[in-house]
């Protein structure tokens, strides 16, 4: 299972013709996640007092710089959704609580569906290896075959090299 962005176009052949997943979408995933977390934060508190013109206005202008924040971590094909999708405040009028508050909400919405479409791409890679090294476990001759858990050189699974035969005494005596 393989979770892709949106389609990409001709001119985009940096990468190949592969999509590319969510995961390498997210070019800076620290900064994405302290600017949400910041976007989050921001609307629990607009959500708990009423604002004046003045706290609007700011409100605005944060809300606008929070999206140049993202937008800067972020791969075009996301930068292009996120524009599409976003509240724009195209008029230098201050917006309504109202419009505020739901332009953050849009945006936490849209930052919570980014997170949860990496942590499903995640999960789904993680699948494909814990897959792959089935199958290659499966592909071990007969005697060679590890049972499931055991790891050679890891603390609890076999060493490499050793026997558990008679005689085989190592260092100690």
């Amino acid at each position: 299972m393989a979770v892709e962005g949106p389609p990409r176009s001709d001119d985009d052949h940096e990468h190949g013709d592969e999509p590319r997943s969510v995961t390498e979408l997210v070019e800076q995933p620290a900064k994405v996640m302290r600017v949400a977390n910041m976007i989050r934060q921001l609307l629990e508190e607009v959500k708990s007092a009423p604002l004046d013109e003045a706290s609007r206005a700011r409100l605005r202008s944060i809300h606008e710089a929070s999206i140049k924040e993202l937008e800067s971590g972020l791969a075009p094909e996301l930068v292009e959704e996120l524009e599409r999708l976003s509240l724009d405040f195209t008029d230098d009028s201050t917006p309504t609580d109202a419009e505020l508050r739901i332009a953050q909400a849009q945006l936490v919405g849209w930052l919570e569906g980014l997170f949860h479409g990496i942590q499903t791409a995640l999960f789904a890679q993680q699948m494909a290896a814990r897959q792959q090294l089935e199958q290659m476990r499966r592909a071990l001759p007969g005697g060679q075959q590890l049972p499931p858990d055991e790891h050679p050189g890891f603390p609890g699974g076999p060493q490499a090299g050793t026997t558990d035969g008679p005689g085989s005494g190592g260092m100690y005596l």
